[in-house]
């Protein structure tokens, strides 16, 4: 396992640049992370996918959850997640090493309906984030999907083949559950999915509960429980915290001024977008945002 990591270290150290997530170009679902020096807590939105680390640990916050994991865990993401991650072990001579895979839930879909993989258990009310050890079979299929990064030609045709595997060893796993709900059309996970998907599209929108929980098949009360069971947070809060990001997003990459990227994410009150951003980033918009530009870039998986 120690060869495996060490492989897959040395591509990420030849393809990465330093402090960003580098999707591949050859094969966009997989990214690569480098990073020499601690950073965070830096703010964002993990996507459905599985984080592994290959060198240094990282604590990722979902709520007042805390997963902590390093080189023989991994992270599972089953939902779109609002997070606040800091690396914790990173120098210029060992630097943070990750990879992260996008999952595909179409697949996953495939494997379930090809009878390939248990069936989801009943409903549990648990994180939609999971941390979990690394298995030899599993590390393996990630090394022999990064080496296919050197060989064009083969690339397309087993490509697909090993990242269905990935797949497979991550669905038979102890956290597989989290994975084979998203899967499963009609679930409460999958349902919430939707939810999620419908915020992302319109959260400047004026959010009304009770129109939304229609519009996934949900009662309120049943949508709300297990939107916070899922993702640690209520669907006020996750439209609050989408509109938060992408406004301080805007005054970072494209130089508004707080009160238009408040105005253009939702906000009716300039004023209370100020509080609330002091409260989720720990500084006024203009001084978060000044701040940012002369730090190095943040933690991206």
């Amino acid at each position: 396992m120690e060869a495996a990591r060490r492989y897959i270290a040395e591509a990420i150290g030849r393809r990465a640049p330093e402090g960003e997530l580098h999707r591949l170009a050859e094969w966009p679902a997989l990214g690569m992370f480098r990073s020499s020096a601690l950073s965070g807590p830096v703010c964002g939105v993990y996507e459905p996918g599985v984080a592994l680390i290959v060198q240094g640990s990282k604590r990722v916050l979902l709520g007042t959850d805390a997963f902590v994991y390093g080189e023989h865990d991994l992270l599972i993401v089953s939902l779109n997640l609002p997070t606040v991650a800091q690396i914790l072990d990173a120098s210029p001579d060992k630097p943070y090493l990750s990879l992260f895979l996008r999952l595909d839930e179409q697949e996953i879909a495939r494997l379930m309906m090809e009878g390939q993989v248990p069936p989801p258990r009943a409903q549990a009310a648990e994180r939609a984030m999971a941390t979990g050890r690394v298995t030899w079979p599993l590390l393996s299929a990630f090394q022999r999907l990064v080496e296919l990064l050197d060989d064009p030609e083969a690339l397309p045709a087993v490509a697909p083949l090993v990242q269905r595997e990935i797949l497979y060893r991550l669905l038979i796993s102890d956290q597989g559950d989290r994975l084979r709900q998203i899967g499963a059309v009609g679930s409460q996970s999958h349902q919430i999915g939707r939810a999620i998907e419908w915020l992302k599209a319109h959260f400047a929108k004026p959010l009304r509960i009770d129109e939304l929980a229609s519009h996934v098949r949900m009662s309120a009360s049943t949508f709300h429980h297990h939107f916070r069971a899922l993702t640690a947070m209520s669907p006020l809060q996750y439209q609050k915290w989408l509109r938060l990001t992408e406004a301080r997003r805007l005054m970072l990459a494209d130089r508004l001024d707080a009160s238009t990227a408040a105005f253009r994410v939702g906000y009716e009150s300039a004023s209370q977008f100020s509080r609330e951003y002091s409260r989720q980033f720990g500084a006024p918009p203009m001084r978060d945002i000044a701040a940012l530009r002369q730090e190095p870039a943040g933690v991206s998986d």
